[in-house]
């Protein structure tokens, strides 16, 4: 049985203390209060109520912590070198339409390092959680990256650009990745929550997850998951600056280096044919 830290049980506490609540507003989605926050992208009271609640629990554990909130911004705490990276309801969008397939996701930062992150699925009870140099877990189980070698037996997860989420040259830019990426694996999914994606990377559901356009609590926490299961995280050209970029490659380390030579091929067509226009 993985035992976990104290710092392990703060953020599942909090976690677990706001799913109570989504779930059962989950229950009741079409009776839910919904205001616009921007195209496409909806915030509900199921989600200001989450991120109270993690806050709350965050807060009373550790009171000098800083937090970076989704919802709320980012407030300084009393000691600058931790703080929270908080995103109450991973999947906003799925919870609002009735899908079962959304996380709380929650991140520790210290001294600018991600040292533990835990994501949890109120709907399947699944907790997701890491701490830097402790290993990866679902539940009490040790969590590896697949062992997967070969790109046509793998199984890739993306986000895919939506209204009111990156323009026109970044909707050609993906529509490339996916039409170069796409021949050569065994397929692909799109879930529409970061969080969970980078979570079944770390478990070895998926093979790999590329998403641009993200913030840092959608990935901070799974990529604490990922690389403490063995994984490879960074930006599509390799960086490892995502929690500033948003942009992010996960991977098994068997795969990482063939998908960014697709993504800089991909890439590559897309520059081209901008070029090609801008010529005109």
């Amino acid at each position: 049985m993985a035992l976990q830290s104290a710092i392990i049980n703060v953020m599942a506490g909090a976690a677990k203390k706001a799913a109570w609540k989504l779930v059962r507003d989950f229950g009741e989605v079409e009776q839910l209060q919904v205001s616009r926050k921007g195209p496409a992208d909806f915030v509900s009271i199921a989600d200001t109520k989450a991120e109270k609640t993690v806050v709350q629990e965050l807060t009373r554990a550790r009171p000098g912590y800083g937090l970076l909130l989704e919802e709320g911004g980012e407030r300084p705490g009393k000691d600058p070198r931790r703080r929270w990276i908080v995103d109450p309801l991973d999947g906003t969008t799925n919870f609002l339409h009735g899908i079962p397939h959304f996380a709380i996701s929650i991140a520790l930062e210290e001294d600018g390092n991600l040292v533990a992150g835990v994501v949890y699925h109120p709907v399947t009870d699944e907790l997701f959680w890491a701490e830097k140099g402790r290993g990866a877990y679902l539940n009490n189980q040790r969590l590896r990256v697949s062992a997967r070698r070969k790109l046509d037996q793998s199984l890739l997860a993306t986000g895919i650009p939506f209204a009111g989420r990156g323009d026109a040259a970044d909707h050609t830019r993906f529509l490339n990745e996916m039409a170069t990426i796409m021949p050569q694996v065994s397929g692909i999914r799109r879930f529409g929550a970061a969080s969970l994606d980078l979570a079944y990377v770390a478990a070895g559901r998926y093979d790999g997850f590329w998403e641009s356009g993200l913030a840092p609590w959608d990935i901070a926490a799974g990529i604490v998951l990922v690389r403490e299961a063995g994984g490879m995280v960074s930006e599509f050209n390799g960086g490892s600056d995502m929690m500033k970029s948003g942009e992010i490659l996960a991977t098994n380390s068997a795969i990482h280096g063939p998908v960014t030579r697709l993504l800089r091929d991909a890439h590559k067509k897309t520059a081209t044919v901008d070029r090609g226009v801008d010529a005109n």
